[in-house]
């Protein structure tokens, strides 16, 4: 079984080598004391979210602080191009289900957007509250995964805003079941030249011809999956799998 992976701090592998020890506290180091009851000589994972992963033995455990010892250290480059879940809020936990699959199954980056369909709404303090729940969601998934990179949660679109994330390298891939083009058509050229690949995930309701013209009329291209209709919360997942595969990664 693979050992648990603890998320330090941005940037605290930063010049460590093999034989350095490493502490974490807070809500890590009781998950793995407390919870976990790790205790000396068990391996441990442990990564900065940017990318550094370690494979180490625990030297000492207790709520407060641990300690392990690093035995060996690996890089997870940023990759090309960098794939990206446009989740559009949805009712019933919907988007943060999509949001948590995605992260296990290797997407870069999440932008919330509140479509002009979606039900659920972000307004005020809310607002911060939800993006917070998003990322953490992000975060437990990436552990879970033994991702040595957490996805990043962009700030919230709305509406027909959604298309200025197409761009020059950017590819906007918009899932809709009217497209004629499924996304295993997709010409290779068109991933390979990408810098970024955003997928536009509607809510319960669809993406709104208002945000469909705005999005095609940027350079956005509607693709679909399939014969079936899927949910807000597994069609970006079913997306992501399909990429993954497309650009070798899996």
């Amino acid at each position: 079984m693979t050992a648990p992976l603890f998320l330090l701090d941005a940037g605290a592998l930063a010049g460590v080598a093999p034989g350095a020890e490493v502490a974490f506290t807070g809500a890590e180091a009781r998950h793995a004391a407390a919870s976990m009851r790790l205790g000396a000589g068990e391996s441990v994972l442990v990564a900065d979210g940017s990318g550094a992963r370690a494979s180490c033995v625990v030297v000492d455990a207790a709520p407060s602080a641990v300690t392990v010892r690093v035995e060996s250290l690996e890089h997870d480059a940023a990759p090309r191009p960098a794939l990206v879940l446009v989740q559009a809020l949805a009712k019933g936990d919907r988007d943060l289900m999509a949001v948590q699959a995605s992260t296990e199954l290797g997407v870069d980056a999440v932008v919330p957007w509140e479509a002009e369909r979606s039900i659920v709404r972000w307004k005020g303090a809310k607002a911060a509250k939800a993006h917070q729940k998003w990322e953490d969601t992000v975060r437990a998934a990436a552990k879970q995964a033994r991702r040595a990179r957490v996805p990043e949660v962009r700030p919230v679109v709305s509406g027909t805003a959604v298309a200025a994330l197409a761009g020059p390298d950017r590819l906007l891939l918009v899932l809709h079941e009217d497209a004629d083009l499924g996304l295993g058509g997709l010409p290779d050229a068109d991933l390979e030249a990408a810098a970024e690949v955003a997928l536009v995930v509607g809510p319960e309701g669809g993406v709104s011809p208002a945000e469909l013209d705005a999005c095609t009329a940027a350079g956005a291209v509607p693709v679909r999956l399939g014969p079936h209709v899927l949910r807000a919360s597994t069609a970006g997942p079913a997306a992501l799998a399909v990429l993954q595969h497309r650009l070798g990664r899996w």
